[in-house]
Order: structure tokens, then C-alpha cells, then sequence
């Protein structure tokens, strides 16, 4: 069975990608990972941020927020976070571009964030229990 991921929009296949090295010819597979090596430091950035509980339940909890908008005081009480966490945390949350501080103390979740971390968490999530469940098979 061949396995391939899709990103579709709008019924549109924005890409289509197999998820097995045999069904890549040597030349494609040497031009993608040529392609992404000059992305490496912002996935490396991208998954420091998502590597950390912490850090994945405050994404996580921006996003279940109505406004998407939480204050760095909300962290502290909704999360029973001391402000050393909250602080270190949302920086490097920050810096990959997942969440902006809007103005003192505040902090929105990013489109780029929600996106991600969508993929990151919910959509990995899937992809990883079909494909144990296709191993089980």
C-alpha cells in the first residue's frame, strides 16, 4: 500500500508528498532534502519551541481562548506558572514566530501559530495513531 500525504485547500491539492523513500526516485528525494536544508534553523527553532510541555499547553491554551489573547497574569493563574516559566517560555514561544505580545503583559496567538501548531499537535497526532495502526495490520 502507498502511503501519501495531501494538503488540500479548497479541493485543491497544494501538494502531494509519498511517505515512503521507495516511492521517491534518488534525484527527488536528494532535491527535497536540498531544497529544506536552508529551512533547518527555523524547524530546529520551530521544534525547540513545541519541545517542551510546558510551552505546548501554553499554545494550547491561547488557541481554546476565544480572542486567542491571553495576559502574562492569565499564564500565571490559569496555569499555576511562576513568572520565571511564563517569561522564558513565551520568549522562546516568541521567537518562532507562534505568538506576538501585543502590548504590556499581553500576548496573542499568531496565524502562523494556530496553523502550526494545529499541525504540530492535532494533525501529528493522527498521522502517528494511523500509521501504528496500519503497523499493527
Amino acid at each position: 500500500m502507498k502511503l501519501k500525504l495531501q494538503l488540500v485547500q479548497d479541493g485543491k491539492i497544494l501538494f502531494d508528498m509519498p511517505l515512503s523513500i521507495t516511492d521517491w526516485s534518488k534525484e527527488e528525494l536528494e532535491s527535497e532534502f536540498q531544497a529544506t536544508e536552508g529551512e533547518f534553523a527555523k524547524f530546529s527553532k520551530l521544534f525547540d519551541a513545541l519541545s517542551h510541555e510546558t510551552r505546548l499547553r501554553m499554545m494550547r491554551r491561547l488557541i481554546e481562548d476565544e480572542n486567542r489573547t491571553m495576559s502574562f497574569a492569565d499564564f500565571m493563574r490559569d496555569m499555576d506558572l511562576n513568572p520565571k516559566t511564563v517569561w522564558e517560555n513565551s520568549k522562546k514561544l516568541e521567537e518562532s514566530g507562534l505568538l506576538k505580545k501585543t502590548g504590556r503583559g499581553k500576548y496573542i496567538c499568531s496565524d502562523f501559530g494556530q496553523t502550526t501548531f494545529i499541525v504540530m499537535s492535532l494533525a501529528l497526532h493522527r498521522l502517528m495513531q494511523s500509521l501504528r495502526e496500519m503497523d499493527e495490520y
